[in-house]
């Protein structure tokens, strides 16, 4: 699989921010069929960084109602990637 398409995009709030400024922690949405390998992979080629761990989630969105139902939410992966001390990204 492409880097490109691993990465769909960073995950800006405010918990994964304080991560990347304390623990060199970065938050990404990443594909759901990717792996830990993968996504270090891609990480490493795209951002030219040392990635020293790679932890996934898979969220889901809670159900919502409307007038016709229940529409259930759509799942997604998450991926918290710790990088090197030395190392940094710059898109937070």
């Amino acid at each position: 699989m492409d880097p490109i398409h691993i990465i769909i995009r960073p995950i800006v709030t405010e918990k994964a921010t304080w991560g990347a400024g304390h623990q060199n922690r970065f938050a990404f949405e990443v594909s759901k069929l990717a792996s830990k390998t993968q996504i270090k992979y891609a990480i490493e080629s795209l951002y030219k960084v040392r990635v020293v761990g790679v932890a996934t989630q898979i969220r889901a969105l809670r159900n919502r109602a409307y007038a016709y139902g229940l529409v259930q939410g759509k799942t997604w992966k998450r991926a918290v990637v710790k990088i090197h001390a030395e190392d940094k990204i710059e898109i937070f």
